[in-house]
């Protein structure tokens, strides 16, 4: 997809989110996570391992996500 085609998708996905309607959104551009979702759920492996709100979302910790590390109670980082 060329840049003039994303920016259109992009465009359109805040309308319908503005708008009201649920958007899911498949990506492993986590820029474009963090600029359009307002929720993040991380999969791996075929099973959701985290989920944050994007206010409190950073690429180092959804990245370690995607890889299959989790944060344990203690804020320590393990592999799920």
């Amino acid at each position: 997809v060329d840049i003039g085609a994303i920016e259109f998708i992009h465009r359109r996905l805040v309308e319908l989110r503005d708008a009201g309607k649920a958007v899911l959104l498949v990506s492993v551009e986590l820029d474009e996570i963090l600029a359009l979702a307002d929720r993040i759920l991380v999969m791996h492996d075929g099973r959701i391992v985290g989920e944050v709100e994007q206010a409190a979302a950073t690429e180092r910790a959804i990245g370690l996500m995607m890889a299959g590390v989790t944060q344990a109670a203690s804020g320590a980082a393990r592999p799920a």
